[in-house]
């Protein structure tokens, strides 16, 4: 039993009961729950937000936090909506430049945290705000409008959010990016370096590993992701306005840690993550079905994000005096 409690499988467990009792719940108390309509909403609010908590999850299990998810897929976006709408560039190259940019400041998150010893809830904290007044100041305060699926260039949205049958074609590539993230972080050097370096950051340096490297990496995924999310919220809402992306990163680590990621780094599961997403989604969808405001999802997320961390801290406890025995 201390065994699954230790590598995560009790939280797991916990957060898949979670998610199937909340799902029951608004489906008998709901208004039109169960149709396909309120599905195809849950998956596309879990699109853009899924992205961003796999690669978060890469960041929290080597010990560290990233709050500039949000503030940095807005960023991305009002970018290559920037270019796309007035530079007149094409929308695939606007589309790379929206990922590079996103991993590029990933890339100076990691720097920042491996390099000049800033705590990363600092550093991060600062790519947040930066990225915040960036965004705004790049395309003058003004929102930014990708092509509609009328427009020339309606092929992004039938690409990257439905087509043109209603198939939620964004759900495939999250499943994608899932089997992808999920082979590099549980098959290769990369995954078990991240994994030692939050277990024992300096036992690891110790033994001869460059720490600073994969640290730095582990945030450089976390940018890669943010891009890639960055593209599919675009293909999604098509409107992007400026000095928003508050809270979709306090979203995406609520979903890392409600999977079974500990903040305390080392112990992590991209299949939680992935399940505290969907309880993330369906508690947005749920709520707005039984018409309750904006601001009880906000409320009822917290509670579950508390269950989540004291379920952490409980097994970091139940570790330690393991430990000490």
């Amino acid at each position: 039993m201390f065994k699954l409690i230790k590598k995560g499988g009790m939280q797991k467990l916990f957060a898949f009961s979670a998610l199937i009792l909340i799902y029951l719940f608004f489906a008998f108390t709901g208004k039109n729950f169960t149709s396909s309509a309120t599905t195809l909403n849950i998956l596309a609010s879990s699109y853009y937000v899924g992205f961003l908590a796999l690669g978060a999850t890469f960041v929290i299990i080597s010990g560290g936090i990233d709050l500039s998810l949000g503030a940095l897929m807005m960023a991305s976006a009002l970018i290559g909506g920037e270019l796309y709408r007035d530079a007149g560039f094409p929308l695939w190259l606007c589309m790379v430049i929206m990922v590079l940019f996103a991993t590029f400041v990933g890339l100076l998150n990691g720097l920042m945290v491996t390099k000049l010893k800033l705590p990363p809830f600092i550093a991060t904290l600062g790519t947040m705000m930066g990225c915040l007044g960036f965004g705004s100041i790049i395309t003058g305060t003004s929102s930014k409008y990708f092509p509609t699926i009328l427009e020339p260039d309606g092929w992004f949205i039938r690409t990257f959010f439905k087509s043109a049958n209603g198939v939620p074609l964004g759900a495939f590539y999250l499943l994608a990016f899932f089997i992808i993230t999920f082979i590099i972080l549980n098959k290769t050097k990369i995954g078990r370096y991240i994994f030692a370096i939050g277990n024992n950051e300096e036992a690891v340096r110790l033994s001869g590993i460059k720490v600073d490297l994969w640290k730095t990496l582990a945030y450089v995924i976390s940018g890669l992701s943010v891009g890639i999310g960055s593209i599919f919220y675009a293909a999604t809402y098509i409107v992007v306005i400026p000095n928003t992306g508050n809270g979709i990163e306090l979203q995406a680590i609520a979903a890392v840690v409600i999977g079974g990621t500990s903040l305390a780094g080392g112990i992590g599961s991209l299949t939680g993550t992935m399940i505290g997403v969907f309880i993330m989604s369906v508690l947005k969808n749920g709520l707005i079905s039984i018409n309750l405001p904006a601001p009880y999802q906000v409320f009822f997320t917290g509670l579950v994000v508390i269950g989540a961390v004291l379920i952490d801290v409980y097994r970091n406890k139940r570790a330690s005096k393991v430990k000490l025995k």
